[in-house]
């Protein structure tokens, strides 16, 4: 792969007639890429999935590179497969679909499972608020709804009874998603203790209710999450996102299946769930530790 690597580097300063600094660019993000291949034994191009790519960028986002050098990388990967593409030295190029760099701009912190139980625990169990809250927090982890997703939902999405919302998303898309017993536990105390405080005459559509007893905004849903996340004591920028990306990571590294959580996340193609979601450095060290035969 190295000297795959070389070729390509020769091809883009000499018949590309790129800069220097270019070429030296281009010569650091494809090291960092061969040396994370390499740690995870894989010794031939064609052995590269779109996986291992992913699992590369997560990588160097875990390392703290910056934003700026990840799409940096990523361009430099998407470049290098398409040059072994046209000279027919690989089978397929596993990067051609992949999505803008720009998508790495927005990909949110992950918080460990640690974190979400002191952000769940952040509202007071004993005051209507906290309760509306703590139902709101369980569900927006429970479900992976978008936060657009969650102001949205009405009454009649909520069936208590079978465990599932149903929700509109993007495109105008209808989807179902189940919650836990956790979430259904929250979501029946809010019903019954807190809800009816805030809507008093029992005539609003909307599921979850502010002091006025109107529909929540994007924005208060969004400071909602900021002041329990602060009060919790989470040093992270959380946000809404923060638990959906979360849903989604602490699915996948318990073994969930990409389709079903692709499923549940209401992603029209595949590739945006291969990206949003990513197996975290833990799980990954222990798949090398378990299976790599010098590990």
């Amino acid at each position: 792969m190295q000297a795959l690597a070389e070729e390509f580097l020769d091809y883009i300063s000499m018949e590309r007639g790129l800069r220097a600094n270019t070429r030296d660019a281009y010569d650091d993000d494809l090291r960092c890429l061969l040396a994370f291949l390499g740690q995870h034994g894989i010794r031939s191009i064609n052995d590269v999935t779109r996986e291992h790519i992913i699992e590369f960028l997560m990588h160097e986002k875990d390392r703290g590179i910056s934003v700026n050098s990840i799409s940096r990388r990523l361009v430099a990967v998407k470049v290098f497969f398409r040059y072994l593409q046209q000279e027919s030295l690989i089978d397929r190029n596993v990067t051609e679909t992949m999505d803008s760099p720009r998508l790495w701009k927005i990909l949110p912190d992950t918080l460990s499972i640690r974190e979400v139980e002191q952000l769940l625990q952040a509202p007071s169990s004993k005051s209507r608020h906290g309760i509306r809250d703590r139902a709101m927090l369980e569900l927006m982890y429970g479900t992976g709804l978008r936060v657009s997703e969650l102001a949205g939902l009405r009454m009649q999405d909520l069936h208590m009874e079978e465990a599932f919302i149903r929700c509109m998303g993007k495109g105008n898309r209808e989807r179902v998603v189940p919650f836990g017993r956790k979430a259904g536990h929250w979501l029946r105390r809010y019903l019954d203790e807190s809800r009816p405080a805030f809507d008093r005459t029992n005539s609003s559509a909307r599921l979850f209710l502010t002091q006025r007893a109107s529909g929540f905004t994007r924005l208060g849903i969004w400071k909602l999450v900021k002041q329990h996340a602060l009060k919790a004591g989470i040093t992270k920028n959380v946000t809404p996102h923060t638990l959906r990306h979360s849903f989604a990571s602490h699915l996948l590294a318990h073994g969930a299946q990409l389709r079903v959580i692709q499923e549940m996340l209401g992603h029209a193609d595949i590739s945006t769930t291969q990206i949003y979601t990513h197996i975290d450095s833990k799980r990954l060290r222990s798949i090398h530790t378990r299976y790599h035969p010098r590990a």
